[in-house]
């Protein structure tokens, strides 16, 4: 297991650069705090604090999730607050945690479980696509099974092999699971704590890269349902559907076109699966050209996916065949390539000037 001892909540150095607050943020009724600085994993923390404390049924295990907080300390002082019977670390067992939590799940409790890093959710690859995800059809819908799985996913930190990896498309591709990824504080809030409330597994996807990104938030805060995509910049000229940690990317490639006269949309999927056609399909038809941005590799990735439903039903508002822009078709690299892997701003605007106009 890696412990990552700089990145206690915002404190880090590898402090990222705040993402525009999502347009669909609102307050929830009450009375909220006021505006603060809050980043991704605060806003995580939060949602788990917030959530242990309004239902008793709703548990946190995984690996050093307990004392220690969690790697990226998502979980921090959550075991001091609520108690070893309601937080608390699990072996060094992927499929046994999911296995426990299928379990728990099943008796009436609300598991919410951490795979710690992205490529460790593998070993429990077989417990989530067999198990997790088909009990609501195998049992003709008479047991739901409310479980979420936190998985840190994507590149950024400079990880080594298994540390950094880009799984989204295993998931989708797998019915019964939602898979959900925010892209900025109030939607981690708020997600998390709609993914908690669900009674169907849902996969929750955070960009480790992002964990430090900070907003002023007020929480709590309620933004768009997670299953809606959302229109987090305006442009005439062409759609980037961006998802975690390439809305990012996709905003400061937005920022780099304008310069250059090109009006650029940003979408934020928010949403894996299901995926949000109406939304992505007005913005489509309002620009006539579309480009999907992902850090997993391009072949059989979840940009060709996009790329196949926006065609089937936006065909013959098309000007120009859609563009995915991704990381290579290779095995993670060492931190010493990751910043000649992953798309960046510069890249898609390049991969935007050369396009087929």
């Amino acid at each position: 297991m890696t412990i990552l001892d700089d990145n206690a909540l915002g404190t880090s150095a590898a402090t990222g650069s705040a993402l525009t607050p999502s347009p669909s943020a609102v307050a929830s009724p009450g009375t909220p705090a006021a505006p603060a600085p809050l980043s991704i994993a605060g806003a995580l923390n939060a949602a788990l604090r917030d959530a242990l404390a309004d239902d008793p049924s709703v548990v946190v295990f995984g690996e050093d999730v307990g004392p220690l907080g969690g790697v990226f300390r998502v979980t921090d002082a959550l075991h001091a607050t609520f108690g070893e019977s309601r937080v608390w670390d699990s072996p060094l067992a992927e499929s046994g945690i999911v296995g426990t939590a299928i379990g728990m799940a099943m008796y009436g409790l609300r598991p919410v479980i951490e795979m710690q890093f992205d490529a460790f959710s593998y070993p429990a690859f077989e417990q989530i696509t067999s198990h997790l995800a088909k009990m609501r059809n195998r049992t003709r819908g008479r047991v739901s099974l409310p479980v979420v799985i936190r998985i840190p996913y994507a590149g950024g930190i400079g990880g080594v092999e298994h540390h950094s990896d880009s799984s989204e498309a295993y998931w989708t591709h797998t019915p019964g699971l939602t898979v959900v990824t925010p892209s900025n504080p109030a939607d981690a809030y708020s997600m998390l704590r709609e993914a908690i409330a669900s009674d169907d597994p849902v996969i929750f996807l955070e960009p480790k890269s992002r964990y430090w990104s900070k907003d002023a938030v007020a929480l709590p805060v309620r933004t768009a349902p997670m299953t809606r995509a959302q229109v987090l910049r305006e442009g005439t000229d062409v759609t980037l559907i961006a998802y975690g940690p390439t809305v990012k990317t996709a905003l400061e490639a937005a920022t780099l076109g304008e310069a250059e006269g090109l009006s650029v949309e940003v979408v934020d999927l928010r949403s894996l699966s299901p995926f949000d056609d109406e939304t992505v399909g007005a913005s489509v038809r309002k620009t006539g050209r579309a480009a999907v941005i992902h850090e997993a590799a391009q072949f059989g990735g979840y940009g060709a996916e996009v790329a196949a439903r926006v065609t089937e039903r936006q065909f013959f508002h098309l000007q120009a065949p859609i563009l995915r822009i991704a990381g290579f078709d290779v095995p993670f690299p060492s931190p010493q390539l990751e910043e000649h892997h992953l798309p960046t701003a510069e890249r898609v605007l390049a991969a935007l000037d050369t396009w087929e106009w």
